[in-house]
């Protein structure tokens, strides 16, 4: 189906972390893959959000190259999708500052990431305002989100609204995608949160971990009182085993409660544990063979970034007429009076 025809739907991910870990993968990064034949879709590193915690320059760069190479590896096609980097086009931040000036501070103050940090910096702080840009930028339809993400899109809608209301009719108003609700996936050492890039530790699954670290990490996971394999409030441990394995194998989990019938919670992790060897092997194969051409990537990025350039290029032209930013004029050849 042509690109005109389908819904436009974008979705970025920061180059932070080891690798991407278990619940990108879930929650996000296979449903972009599912999403390629039935939407134009356009996903990117977000490099520019990844500033916030300042890290070490020449490990962003390498970084954010080595997360291009994993999301190929999990299955963005550059033929069916496009895919860049954040920073390659400029037009992220200058319509991050057009929608900076309608930003209300409490409005802003109120974002749930900034209150929970106590404060920050001011990236931190216009962070939504820069994913609202970046959302806004693509007149994407819709937006594959998170239940902790959607105080986000909402600002994001309001922001259209408003820039629209005064200007006139400028930037679509995006939806949240409507995908099937999500598996959650929680840290292995503490079940009552969920696994997280930036935690880490013996709870975080990486995609990229070798066999024997993630086997380790899945056989030390914390599980709950009992010996019966079940799924329920009572055994969030187990019930997150469950989860990871049913994501893994495709099975659903009353299937898998019925497998496990007498047997105990060492039955379970090792089934986990080869399950998600399997599932990722893979996977590594194809990221070690892309990760060792930087020219391929390379390339795969200045094209996507130039295909984004030119959707978002309308937008800025469009927001800078309406909200009467001079144009600039033609440069006059060399010798021209």
């Amino acid at each position: 189906m042509p690109a005109a025809s389908r819904p436009r739907v974008l979705s970025g991910i920061r180059p932070t972390g080891s690798s991407f870990q278990l619940g990108n993968w879930v929650g996000a990064v296979r449903h972009w893959a599912a999403m390629q034949d039935e939407a134009d879709c356009f996903y990117f590193v977000a490099d520019l959000h990844a500033l916030i915690d300042t890290p070490d320059p020449a490990q962003l760069r390498r970084r954010t190259r080595e997360a291009v190479a994993e999301l190929l590896a999990l299955g963005l096609d550059p033929a069916r999708s496009t895919v860049f980097v954040q920073s390659h086009v400029r037009q992220h931040a200058e319509l991050a500052w057009a929608l900076g000036c309608l930003t209300g501070f409490g409005e802003a103050s109120r974002m749930t990431q900034f209150k929970e940090k106590g404060g920050g910096s001011v990236g931190l702080f216009t962070y939504p305002v820069l994913q609202a840009a970046d959302i806004l930028l693509y007149a994407a339809d819709a937006v594959p989100i998170g239940e902790d993400q959607r105080q986000h899109l909402e600002l994001t809608r309001d922001l259209a609204q408003r820039f629209n209301a005064r200007y006139g009719d400028t930037l679509v108003v995006p939806a949240a995608y409507q995908g099937r609700e999500g598996e959650r996936i929680k840290d292995l050492q503490d079940p009552a949160r969920k696994m997280s890039k930036s935690i880490g530790g013996a709870g975080t699954v990486w995609v990229l971990d070798d066999p024997k670290a993630l086997t380790k990490k899945v056989r030390s996971a914390v599980t709950d009182t009992g010996r019966e394999v079940v799924a329920s409030p009572d055994k969030p441990g187990v019930t997150n085993l469950l989860t990871i394995l049913s994501v893994a194998t495709g099975r659903d989990v009353p299937a898998l409660q019925d497998d496990f019938a007498g047997k105990g919670y060492g039955d379970l992790k090792a089934a986990v544990a080869d399950a998600l060897v399997a599932l990722f092997a893979p996977v590594r194969e194809r990221y070690d063979a892309l990760v060792a051409d930087p020219g391929h990537l390379d390339a795969v990025l200045a094209e996507g970034a130039e295909r984004a350039r030119e959707v978002a290029e309308r937008t800025m032209a469009a927001v800078r007429e309406r909200a009467g930013l001079l144009a600039p004029a033609p440069a006059h050849p060399t010798g021209a009076a």
